[in-house]
């Protein structure tokens, strides 16, 4: 289950790879929605992304935390965690958790068949608040980091603005 995301808008947004325009990095991010956008960050961590608009148009959706619910054992080992809260509340430890390297950049994240599969789910009900995107301070008054305020699986709960 996805309980924190980020949003990365286009030419608009300083945040954004796609603020300068394509790079070889980004190229994905440019493509077709659906699709992941996968980098490699401070030279150690993987983040997964994904596109949110039609080819020609610029933006995604940095996922930053999931609710493991199937192949607990499988991240534990691949993370060597083993406090549950722990193994996927950041952009960087569920790429780890899930094994998602730059090898599955820009595949497609709507087929059964993907290695990276996105799907609705009907589920409880959840609570989502919003607030800047962490570590973002160019766009504070962005208030484009949505997570699920009872989840004990974001990355940074509850981070208080003025």
């Amino acid at each position: 289950m996805i309980v924190e995301t980020e949003a990365y808008g286009g030419f608009t947004d300083s945040a954004s790879h796609a603020f300068k325009g394509i790079t070889k990095r980004n190229l994905a991010m440019f493509g077709q929605e659906g699709r992941a956008y996968i980098y490699f960050i401070y030279g150690s961590h993987h983040c997964l992304n994904l596109v949110t608009k039609n080819e020609g148009e610029v933006g995604a959706v940095l996922i930053r935390a999931i609710e493991p619910a199937v192949g607990v054992d499988i991240m534990r080992k691949n993370r060597n965690v083993n406090e549950l809260t722990s193994l996927t509340n950041g952009p960087g430890k569920l790429c780890d958790a899930l094994a998602i390297n730059l090898t599955l950049d820009k595949v497609d994240v709507t087929l059964p068949s993907s290695p990276i599969m996105i799907s609705s789910r009907a589920g409880p009900e959840r609570k989502v608040a919003s607030s800047p995107r962490v570590g973002i301070t160019s766009a504070i008054r962005r208030k484009w980091r949505f997570y699920d305020s009872d989840s004990e699986f974001v990355s940074r709960a509850r981070l208080i603005y003025p």
